[in-house]
């Protein structure tokens, strides 16, 4: 990762769309992530802008979603020195050591000791919906599609569903 932020550009320009015609369809596929870090953060932006621009909806939303409770999708820039930002915040935020009761075995039966993670994850949120026009996912210049590891080493699912005017 560079020291600056990755720009999100469209191969279409944005046009106004005030009405699409043709078939709608809802179609779903799902993501592999492999991540290496107890906290990672990931950006996801070209493989779902594929995912989306091969699941051929013109007009639409889109909706990506962890199917885990310690990983998470959010939007913001992509860049090495945010991201550590990021992980500082967190941590900070949500101490890792601090006395959580799911880590505590006389109240969980949790081995992992991640309430943290959990914590963290009420935060940054499990999905996100966008908006999809001329077969691409619309984002601001800075804007990507972040995927955050909390509780990492894993492999994590991202469900994503393209629903629209095909």
């Amino acid at each position: 990762m560079s020291k600056r932020s990755t720009v999100t550009s469209r191969d279409q320009p944005l046009a106004d769309v005030t009405a699409a015609t043709g078939a709608s369809a809802v179609r779903a596929e799902s993501l592999t992530i492999h991540t290496r870090e107890r906290l990672e953060v990931q950006d996801l932006t070209e493989p779902v802008m594929a995912l989306v621009r091969r699941l051929g909806v013109r007009e639409g939303l889109v909706n990506i979603c962890s199917m885990h409770t310690t990983c998470t999708i959010f939007i913001n820039e992509f860049q090495q020195a945010l991201v550590s930002d990021i992980k500082q915040f967190l941590d900070a935020v949500v101490d890792p050591g601090g006395a959580w009761l799911h880590n505590d075995p006389a109240h969980s039966d949790c081995d992992r000791m991640n309430a943290d993670a959990h914590l963290r994850a009420m935060m940054l949120g499990h999905s996100l919906t966008l908006q999809v026009s001329g077969a691409e996912i619309v984002l601001g210049q800075w804007q990507r599609i972040l995927l955050a590891e909390l509780d990492g080493p894993r492999t994590r699912a991202i469900r994503v569903q393209v629903m629209g005017i095909v």
